[in-house]
């Protein structure tokens, strides 16, 4: 098993590792910027290091501050969290040259599946379906018009290094695409340090549907099921919820053994999530893979009573999946609520400052992932998540009914965060009844204003 590990990323995702580390009996020590210098992570961590100034560029970052971190503390191992440098291929190899444990794919599987151009050809080649799309990445707005001819308009332009909306533009029409280009194209380079795009025919209507999977060094994978991530904002995930209401179990069997057979295509190890647009009709279609642990990783815990970052540690130390496809059954409805430091009154401004007082939700059923406390100052620096409000019920009905109560329950003051939003959001009757798709919340927000 693995001794000590450095944890190389902040807020809840940071805590959650330090937990999971300390039942496993592992130390941690948490790299921080100045700006984190008294979040909960530091706190919690048997270790702390700073590792640089405030903004992320010079901090979380910063490689080489990481991977000397992790060696004047005499660590063993590494855990990227998500977001930052976690699905860059670079640190993942530096940081096995150093003679140090990557938690995490081996970097030519991040390499690959990081680029969402050969990521969708090598899971087309596994027998996924995939969406209908550009073969290779393509650099000039020309070489963008003519495939969109070929296509079809609306289009979706995406940047091939990364993910989280950044660099997406949909494309309506042709004259809106050499603005649309230049705008991916920039934020692209801006965000991932690569400006390379590719296209993808654009559904109006779909649900968004993610597989999680999880495989060990010896070639065994197994899929967990499901997660319905329809409900987003501008690419940004806000509620998600496990299982899906239009996946049933023929559904979910092949969804999952699709995800298996690409993953064991590519040599997959640890967690990592497959993610596909459903239209109307019931196809699905590959659109990508994160080769990470997701934000709302704890949906999936919940149904299937598995811990993912231990599955993620046991894995790296060399440990062999204790679990077949058989042993895995998804049990009752999880709903996650990302709170974030917003102002939804104001086109969902980030906030900043104080938080004067937190008291968390409790009670059956409820489950926090936050790095808040009483005084904490949210930074302007980074991600405006502050806590994710996670519940189950024995069935969606008793899941949302929980939550309503859970959000009800949770004071955060000092700053606005998105909890009135999301309350107003579980009375809808189209949520209600399962009637979602990834262009719902825009048009649950124009209604919000008549």
């Amino acid at each position: 098993m693995l001794e000590k590990v450095l944890i190389a990323n902040r807020g809840e995702i940071a805590v959650r590792i330090v937990r999971a580390c300390h039942e496993l009996g592992l130390q941690t020590v948490v790299a921080y910027s100045e700006a984190d210098r008294d979040s909960l992570a530091v706190r919690l961590s048997d270790e702390a290091v700073c590792i640089g100034p405030p903004p992320a560029a010079k901090s979380y970052l910063h490689a080489p501050s990481l991977i000397s971190a992790a060696l004047i503390s005499g660590c063993d191992a590494v855990h990227p969290g998500y977001g930052f440098l976690s699905e860059n291929p670079y640190f993942a190899e530096i940081i096995k040259q150093c003679g140090l444990t990557y938690i995490g794919p081996e970097p030519d599987v991040i390499a690959i599946m990081g680029d969402k151009a050969a990521a969708r050809a090598a899971m087309r080649d596994a027998g996924l379906p995939v969406m209908p799309g550009s073969e290779q990445t393509i650099n000039t707005v020309d070489e963008a018009r003519e495939l969109a001819a070929g296509m079809g308009y609306p289009v979706l332009l995406k940047a091939a290094a990364g993910g989280g909306g950044r660099g997406m533009r949909i494309v309506p029409d042709e004259a809106e695409l050499p603005r649309a280009f230049a705008t991916a194209k920039a934020e692209a380079e801006a965000a991932f340090g690569s400006g390379a795009l590719y296209m993808e025919k654009f559904l109006p209507v779909a649900r968004h549907i993610e597989i999680q999977v999880l495989g060990d060094n010896y070639g065994n994978v197994i899929h967990l099921g499901e997660r319905e991530c329809s409900i987003q904002r501008r690419h940004q995930k806000l509620l998600e919820e496990a299982p899906s209401t239009v996946v049933d179990a023929e559904l979910r069997e092949r969804m999952g053994a699709a995800a298996v057979a690409g993953a064991k295509t590519i040599n997959y190890t640890g967690v990592g999530t497959m993610e596909f647009l459903m239209d109307p009709q019931g196809n699905y279609y590959f659109i990508e893979m994160n080769t990470r642990i997701q934000v709302e990783h704890p949906v999936t815990e919940w149904v299937t009573g598995l811990d993912l970052v231990k599955w993620q540690l046991r894995v790296a130390a060399g440990e062999r999946l204790t679990l077949q496809q058989a042993d895995v059954r998804m049990t009752g409805h999880a709903i996650e609520c990302r709170v974030n430091a917003e102002d939804p009154a104001r086109d969902f401004m980030p906030q900043a400052g104080e938080v004067d007082l937190f008291l968390p939700p409790g009670g059956p059923g409820v489950r926090i992932d936050s790095h808040l406390y009483s005084s904490y100052v949210v930074p302007p620096n980074y991600d405006s998540l502050l806590a994710k409000i996670i519940v189950w019920g024995a069935d969606r009905a008793e899941a949302i009914t929980r939550m309503q109560r859970a959000l009800d329950e949770c004071i955060i003051t000092g700053v606005k965060t998105t909890i009135p939003f999301q309350q107003a959001l579980l009375e809808d009757a189209n949520y209600r009844r399962g009637d979602v798709s990834t262009r719902y919340l825009n048009e649950f927000i124009e209604r919000q204003k008549q």
